[in-house]
């Protein structure tokens, strides 16, 4: 019995951890099989209990395709079996990915967020009239609100028409209208208020959730 126990520092590195030791070995003892149809039958067989450690989506065909890929990367793609799907390649799977390029469409006022230069582009492809102004104003507050949440300290109104002027290329220009942005303090008291009851709700569903 002595002889027969086995070490990590001894065994074969996991190709997939996920699952286990068990699923490994049936795998590279599929590789010594001489007999074709024998071994593209032990190749099933463990799809079989591979899809059994997800039962729910054992039948989905993404799926059966995803068990195949990983049946070939555990043997090191070194396993020859009739597949029902292409079988992958090593170069394929270890090839890294294109980096994604992040979206800066104004860098220079971050805290404003990129909703809010979508917002101003759509309102300016509005024909000049109410609809155009009360859209413009609702952008001009909800920055006003970005702002605070950068800076707590309060923001002339007049900071916010220039950055809205400036962003829209001049083409929403707030500065020669009397009326003015909400008040700071509202601003802040309806964020707060926000806050609140927010962790209300999230206190009372954990005490649900403990009783």
């Amino acid at each position: 019995m002595i002889d027969n126990l086995e070490y990590n520092s001894e065994r074969n590195e996991l190709k997939i951890p996920e699952y286990g030791r068990n699923i490994q070995k049936m795998v590279e003892y599929a590789l010594t099989i001489e007999d074709r149809d024998k071994r593209n039958r032990t190749a099933k067989t463990i799809i079989d209990v591979m899809g059994n450690m997800s039962p729910h989506l054992r039948d989905v065909p993404d799926f059966q395709h995803k068990l195949w890929d990983q049946l070939f990367i555990i043997s090191d793609f070194k396993l020859d079996v009739d597949s029902p799907f292409p079988k992958p390649s090593k170069e394929e799977l270890q090839k890294r990915p294109e980096p994604l390029s992040y979206p800066q469409n104004f860098p220079k006022y971050r805290f404003y967020g990129n909703n809010i230069k979508r917002m101003i582009d759509e309102a300016r492809k509005i024909e000049d009239g109410e609809m155009k102004e009360g859209l413009t104003y609702t952008i001009a507050n909800h920055m006003k609100k970005c702002f605070l949440n950068w800076n707590r300290d309060s923001v002339p109104d007049k900071v916010i028409f220039d950055h809205l002027r400036e962003l829209s290329d001049g083409e929403l220009d707030l500065k020669s209208d009397d009326e003015e942005l909400s008040d700071a303090s509202n601003l802040i008291r309806n964020r707060r208020q926000k806050t609140q009851k927010k962790s209300h709700k999230n206190t009372n569903r954990n005490r649900k959730r403990k009783y």
